[in-house]
C-alpha cells in the first residue's frame, strides 16, 4: 500500500502530483488504500468544518432553457419535458418553508429560461433578502454577461454555482452544442470570483468522452480557480437526450475525486450530491466519508420536482422537504455528523 499511502500524503502536503499518480489514486481497487484515502480526506474536513454537514435548499425554480446541452434532461430540444416555471409567490412559500425547518441558505436553480429576465431575478433575491436576512442566497441560472452578475450581487445574491463540467476544450465539445464554449464558461467563473461572489465549479463524474486526462485537467483548473465550492457527481444518463445509451459513471470513482479535491483544496465547500443518492442508497453518506459537507434538500413544490429531470431516475421527487430534511438528519446522525441550523460559508476568504 506504500505507494498510494505516500500519494495521498502528497496531496494532503499540497503538493503537485503527476498525472501517473493521479491515475495511480483513480485506478486502485483496494478498499484498504481506498479507506485510508477517505479517512484521510475525512480528518481534513473535520479539522476545518467540525462534525457539520451544512444544507442548502434547492428551489428549482424553471426548466425552460435556451441551451440544447447533450446529457441534460431539460435541453431545449427534449420534447418529452413538461416545461414550468415556479411563481414569485410560490418560490416565497418554498422559502417560508425552508425557513421554518432550519435551512439559512436558499439554492435558486434552473435552466437558463429568457422569461427570468435581470429585473425578474433582482426583484426576486431583493425580496427574499428583505424577509430573511440572516439567509444566503445562492443562484444557480447558467451563464451571463458580467454586467448581469454584477446585478444579482448588488441585489443581494451571496454564492453562484456553475459547473464548468470539464476544463478540456476538445471533451467540452463533446458535451455541448458549438453555440457554447469553454473559453465563455471559464471567463464567467473569473468573473464572478472578481465581483465577489463566493463561486462553485464542478464536473460530472464518467460523462462521456472523460479521460484520466480530463479529470487531470479538471483537478490542476480546480487548483487554479480556488472555488469556494465544487459540485461534483456520477453522470447519469437521461433516457430523452442523445447520451441515453451512455455508461454512467461510477460512486467509486466519484468517491475518490471528493477525497482528492478535499485534499487540494481543504476549504472547499463540497456537496454528497442527490446524483451520490440516486447511484446508492447510502450514497450521499458515503460522500460525507470520503469529505464532503454539504447536503441539497429539494424545497420545491412536489408537483414539479419530476418534471426537472436533469437525469433519469432522481432521488426524493415525492418527499415533502420536511420528511426529506428529517430523514437527512437522521442519516447524518447516524455516522456521526449533525446539521446545523447555519448559512455554513466557506471558510476560504
Amino acid at each position: 500500500m506504500g505507494n498510494i499511502r505516500e500519494i495521498v500524503d502528497k496531496v494532503k502536503r499540497r503538493q503537485d502530483i503527476t498525472l501517473e499518480e493521479f491515475r495511480m489514486i483513480m485506478e486502485t481497487a483496494s478498499k484498504e488504500e481506498m479507506d485510508y484515502l477517505a479517512s484521510t480526506a475525512r480528518e481534513v474536513t473535520d479539522s476545518i468544518y467540525g462534525k457539520n454537514v451544512y444544507v442548502r435548499g434547492l428551489i428549482e425554480f424553471t426548466n425552460f432553457c435556451r441551451n440544447d446541452c447533450y446529457y441534460c434532461g431539460i435541453r431545449r430540444s427534449n420534447k418529452e419535458a413538461e416545461r414550468y416555471r415556479l411563481t414569485e409567490e410560490q418560490i416565497m412559500e418554498c422559502c417560508q418553508m425552508g425557513y421554518e425547518l432550519g435551512f439559512r441558505t436558499f439554492v435558486l436553480q434552473g435552466g437558463e429560461d429568457p422569461y427570468f429576465t435581470d429585473d425578474r431575478i433582482c426583484k426576486l433575491i431583493k425580496k427574499i433578502k428583505k424577509i430573511y436576512e440572516d439567509c444566503a442566497i445562492t443562484l444557480s441560472i447558467g451563464e451571463k454577461s458580467r454586467a448581469s452578475y454584477e446585478r444579482y450581487f448588488e441585489a443581494g445574491a451571496d454564492r453562484y454555482l456553475l459547473r464548468h463540467e470539464t476544463a478540456n476544450e476538445c471533451h467540452y465539445r463533446k458535451l455541448h452544442p458549438a453555440e457554447l464554449s469553454l473559453e465563455n464558461r471559464k471567463r464567467c467563473l473569473w468573473n464572478l470570483k472578481e465581483i465577489g461572489y463566493q463561486v462553485g465549479a464542478g464536473f460530472m463524474v464518467g460523462s462521456p468522452g472523460q479521460t484520466m486526462e480530463t479529470l487531470y485537467e479538471d483537478i490542476r483548473f480546480i487548483k487554479e480557480l480556488q472555488p469556494h465550492m465544487v459540485g461534483i457527481g456520477p453522470f447519469i444518463p437521461q433516457h430523452s437526450t442523445p447520451f441515453k445509451g451512455e455508461k454512467a459513471g461510477t460512486l467509486e470513482e466519484t468517491l475518490k475525486l471528493l477525497s482528492i479535491i478535499r485534499l487540494i483544496h481543504p476549504k472547499v465547500l463540497l456537496p454528497a450530491t442527490t446524483a451520490l443518492g440516486t447511484m446508492h442508497p447510502m450514497g450521499r453518506e458515503k460522500g460525507i466519508l470520503a469529505g464532503a459537507n454539504v447536503v441539497m434538500p429539494n424545497l420545491s413544490p412536489v408537483s414539479v420536482r419530476k418534471k426537472y429531470e436533469l437525469y433519469d431516475n432522481k432521488i426524493c421527487t415525492g418527499d415533502e422537504a420536511a420528511e426529506c430534511k428529517n430523514c437527512l438528519q437522521s442519516r447524518m446522525e447516524k455516522i456521526g455528523y449533525t446539521i446545523p441550523v447555519d448559512r455554513g460559508d466557506s471558510q476560504l476568504p
